[in-house]
């Protein structure tokens, strides 16, 4: 019997019993149908909010001294001279590179006085990134590189009862034990709905923040961004290459490892119920091929009796199995496909409450979706393996039919 004729034997056999082979062909599609929605909505969601939250914050990688992040001292720089720009921008993958010089300082203002964080940004650059002046609640975003002046965020002005135009002092250590003070206008005010920063958190322009802290034109990082989530690791390989052993180069997880742990405490929970589903429908295969070897043990021990090699007919259970689970997945993923792909060129608006919160915190109010192809290869993965599990009882039960006594009726 040759390979050809036993697939189209396999084919046949399956549509001698149509409803039992629809049903469990429509019971793999819905459950594709519900775990690719599931996971293809987590996906574009973590996606989507990872791209705001790094813009806003860390990026996805960001060049620091290698001990910068031991203590955060305003002693471990980097350049940012065109020698050293000119080896950032040749990063493969890297689309955006934005500096920023981070210390701290104890601001003051009337006779109230607190330890603020002090970001000095430069300022188009900022903005076209992480759009920080839409976050400007009251006043203005910097109108020059050079300015003197100061943003506040929205909990710290309340502190120091500030207003625009009030002045705002600031006073630390500089480089190498400078003494760093300068008096400053307020001349916008910020919010952020992350409490803990919008109590803290001042932004001065990068020039008037190097003078501050007297660090010439070095700064404490550069913000690296790329294309996409999906090209981190590549980004930071070449990162790594690109710059050398005299630069420290952190991914987004490495300086946020609360937002990486989040991710991956929710993408746990989502493969955990799409498992359950897919444990659910493997016992409905399971079933369906232990019906379909139970129910025909006379015509299997004719078969085996006329000369049929046992593997030649373990071989046609396994082709019926896998084509009753291609027949799931190739309409689990026509009713799927087109409707993922509706989503993903249109994903769905939030609104009222949820909408204002998102909008607050940065994040478009919108839930995405992702086409990742490694998505649905994961999902074709598991149907599989779910029939190789399925088809190893009837298989071993094959292996050890005695001809005789199944002719007589007994298994």
């Amino acid at each position: 019997m040759t390979p050809e004729f036993t697939a189209r034997l396999a084919w046949r056999n399956i549509w001698r019993q149509k409803r039992r082979t629809l049903i469990t062909a429509g019971a793999i599609s819905l459950v594709l149908l519900l775990s690719l929605f599931m996971r293809s909505m987590q996906e574009g969601s973590y996606a989507q909010n990872l791209d705001n939250a790094t813009r806003f914050y860390s990026g996805y990688l960001q060049l620091q001294e290698p001990a910068f992040s031991e203590n955060q001292s305003i002693d471990r720089l980097l350049p940012a001279d065109d020698a050293f720009v000119d080896k950032i921008h040749a990063i493969e993958g890297l689309t955006t590179a934005v500096p920023r010089l981070e210390s701290f300082a104890l601001g003051a203002a009337g006779d109230r006085s607190k330890g603020v964080m002090v970001m000095g940004v430069a300022p188009r650059a900022e903005d076209n990134y992480s759009g920080l002046a839409e976050r400007v609640k009251k006043g203005r975003y910097f109108a020059s590189e050079d300015e003197k002046g100061v943003l506040v965020g929205g909990k710290l002005a309340e502190y120091f009862n500030l207003d625009i135009g009030d002045e705002f002092v600031l006073y630390g250590q500089g480089y190498h034990g400078t003494t760093a003070a300068g008096l400053y206008n307020v001349v916008g005010i910020i919010h952020f709905p992350n409490q803990q920063i919008d109590a803290r958190i001042v932004y001065l322009p990068l020039k008037t923040a190097q003078v501050l802290y007297h660090t010439g034109n070095q700064v404490s990082a550069w913000v690296l961004h790329g294309k996409n989530v999906k090209g981190i690791p590549m980004l930071e390989a070449s990162a790594r290459a690109q710059m050398g052993t005299g630069v420290n180069v952190r991914n987004w997880a490495d300086i946020s490892p609360e937002l990486a742990q989040q991710i991956g405490l929710d993408r746990a929970s989502g493969i955990f119920m799409m498992l359950v589903l897919y444990g659910v429908v493997g016992f409905g295969l399971f079933a369906t091929i232990v019906m379909m070897t139970l129910e025909r043990k006379r015509e299997f021990a004719v078969m085996l009796a006329t000369g049929m090699a046992r593997a030649k007919l373990q071989l046609l259970v396994i082709l019926e199995s896998f084509f009753i689970a291609l027949t799931g997945v190739i309409m689990g993923f026509a009713l799927t496909f087109p409707l993922l792909l509706w989503f993903y060129y249109h994903p769905i608006q939030l609104s009222g409450n949820l909408a204002v919160t998102m909008e607050e915190m940065g994040f478009e109010a919108i839930i995405p979706f992702s086409l990742a192809p490694e998505l649905f290869a994961g999902q074709i993965l598991i149907v599989m393996t779910l029939l190789i599990i399925c088809s190893a009882y009837p298989l071993v039960r094959i292996f050890k039919l005695k001809v005789a006594t199944a002719l007589k009726g007994n298994l």
